[in-house]
């Protein structure tokens, strides 16, 4: 970890940014997207083990997920979730500020000592990753294998790369929804105009048609749209042969 505040580290935390902010506007999945923060915080920091935790309020009550290591042990990478009240991440992000633990088992608010023996961490720190609106999306943890009183100057930076990284996830899945609504939405279209080849070719309403391609699409398992295009492909074939 930096201990002294030397040009190489400046440098390394700016590449960091860098790296991070170029995936603002990337097409990388957002799996990728949380493993490359993580890789490159973990290369310029030095520490033993970064960590991305992510809110998922889509459950009920609202839970904060393990996302995203660079660490291979088996120990660290199991599925992991943790209430908005629990652990250090709990804590995180509902005082929006950074942690610094000095030693993770002389503290009550980590619950997961058995796994810092194992894996020999000693000292953290838990960075809110903050988008718009002062709202934290997640957290980002680093821990050391040695004592290390994380100075005021390297959670200055630790946030910055938190912060950009909020944008760039928060981008992330944004582009994510859109494609998702603009493949439903091509999607109904599709269907749309099948109902309306078979309400002509075959006479149906169009509760019959919908059903006709709901019934093949379970028939042959592939999806309603996959069925609709067949349909709107047969009838342009049919209608271009010539006579």
């Amino acid at each position: 970890m930096m201990e002294n505040n030397d040009d190489q580290t400046y440098d390394g935390y700016i590449k960091a940014l860098t790296d991070i902010s170029r995936a603002i506007t990337s097409d990388l999945f957002i799996e990728d997207l949380l493993k490359l923060i993580v890789m490159v915080t973990a290369k310029v920091t030095g520490v033993e083990i970064c960590s991305l935790w992510i809110v998922n309020e889509e459950e009920k009550p609202p839970k904060i997920r393990l996302k995203a290591t660079q660490s291979i042990s088996p120990d660290y990478i199991i599925d992991r979730a943790l209430g908005l009240d629990e652990g250090v991440v709990g804590f995180v992000v509902t005082h929006k500020k950074p942690l610094v633990l000095l030693d993770v088992l002389e503290s009550d608010l980590f619950k997961e000592k058995e796994m810092a023996k194992k894996l020999g961490l000693v000292s953290m720190v838990g960075i809110p990753l903050v988008a718009k609106e002062e709202k934290v999306i997640g957290v980002l943890n680093c821990f050391t294998a040695t004592p290390h009183d994380f100075s005021d100057t390297e959670v200055n930076l630790l946030r910055a790369v938190a912060n950009q990284s909020a944008i760039a996830i928060v981008n992330t899945e944004l582009m994510v929804k859109t494609k998702v609504i603009q493949e439903e939405l091509e999607a109904r279209k599709k269907i749309e105009q099948a109902k309306e080849v078979l309400m002509h070719n075959r006479q149906m309403t169009g509760d019959e048609a919908y059903g006709w391609i709901r019934k093949r699409s379970m028939d042959s398992r592939k999806s309603i749209r996959e069925v609709a295009e067949a349909v709107i492909l047969s009838n342009e074939i049919f209608n271009n042969e010539s006579p």
